[in-house]
């Protein structure tokens, strides 16, 4: 295959702009990053990065724009991020970077014990907030009666959100898939272990045999499946876009996404204004306009349920800044003291 030009590696006037015409450097787009290293794309290949002497790979994800001297390799700047995933994990003070540059984030899930609206709800507002298009990509289809009543429940969780069913085995999984995975898109795949991930990045991709990256089989008991993807990595997909594979997430908690949340439960905020208490909680204050609208039937008591249990667990996990130094503090922390 021969080595893409920069526009088919995803580079655009955003992150031109971030250049001098004048400027000796050549633009790498990173394709893996491991404790030690880094390997990129450029237009004459794939290059083995040196990282700055004051920063570590973990400054780094997968999709970054950077440049680099043509003859060492060495990192001299990481260009702006168009886009950012980035999820906080427990005891961590700083959140963990899972891709960057991202045009669309495919939330694969599967249409057996694996669905849950809950941990779709999750992903979403991951996505919202890295201010990405979010696909759900419902696996197994062929497995299931009727795929249409998986696909309706998905397509209720946020407006106007893309839904797609297929067969990850299948090569016309690619063509369901190719309004999102054209020339210098790029897409990353995001659920949890056993839904299909691996199987659809080599169906997307074209590998097989050696090449191909390796699947798992799941229980019976739960439809749960152990991790097959160890690294997030990028690969060239065969409509000509770019595709970032990620580990299966077993948890995502949710912290700094108000914005996510905002976007996903778009009818609870709308109401919000109406309520005769601007502090409303929505539980039980009289003059509360959602609780009407859960009166009415208009909207759903366990959608209501789960924006309550994801904002307060958005404000407890997210820091807010204190003290003269604007040091950040989590609230859950602050509390126990």
């Amino acid at each position: 295959m021969d080595n893409p030009s920069l526009a088919a590696l995803g580079w655009s006037a955003f992150f031109a702009d971030q250049t001098s015409s004048d400027d000796t450097l050549v633009p790498a787009r990173i394709a893996t990053v491991h404790r030690t290293h880094m390997s990129a794309l450029t237009v004459t290949g794939t290059v083995q990065l040196s990282p700055p002497l004051k920063l570590k790979t973990t400054d780094y994800t997968v999709g970054d724009w950077v440049l680099i001297e043509a003859d060492k390799h060495l990192v001299i700047r990481r260009l702006e991020r168009r886009s950012l995933l980035q999820r906080q994990t427990e005891n961590t003070k700083f959140p963990q970077l899972i891709a960057a540059n991202i045009n669309t984030l495919l939330i694969v899930t599967s249409c057996n014990k694996d669905f849950n609206l809950a941990r779709l709800e999750r992903y979403l507002a991951l996505c919202n907030e890295a201010k990405t298009t979010p696909v759900i990509v419902l696996t197994k289809a062929d497995q299931t009666d009727d795929p249409a009543h998986f696909r309706q429940q998905a397509a209720n969780l946020q407006r106007d959100l893309s839904v797609v069913s297929l067969n990850a085995k299948s090569p016309d999984a690619s063509t369901v898939l190719t309004p999102w995975c054209g020339p210098g898109e790029t897409v990353a795949l995001i659920g949890s272990s056993g839904v299909g991930k691996s199987t659809l990045l080599n169906t997307l991709t074209g590998l097989n045999g050696k090449t191909a990256q390796a699947t798992g089989v799941i229980r019976e008991a739960d439809d749960k499946g152990r991790h097959t993807t160890t690294a997030r990595s990028l690969h060239r997909i065969t409509s000509g876009g770019w595709c970032i594979d990620t580990p299966g997430i077993r948890t995502l908690h949710i912290s700094d996404m108000t914005v996510g949340l905002d976007v996903l439960f778009a009818e609870i905020v709308k109401l919000t204004p109406d309520c005769r208490f601007r502090d409303c909680t929505h539980a039980h204050e009289p003059g509360c306009t959602v609780l009407a609208a859960v009166k009415a039937g208009t909207l759903d008591p366990a959608r209501l349920e789960r924006w309550r249990k994801l904002s307060n667990e958005n404000r407890n996990n997210t820091p807010i800044l204190t003290g003269p130094r604007g040091n950040k503090i989590n609230p859950s922390h602050r509390d126990r003291r």
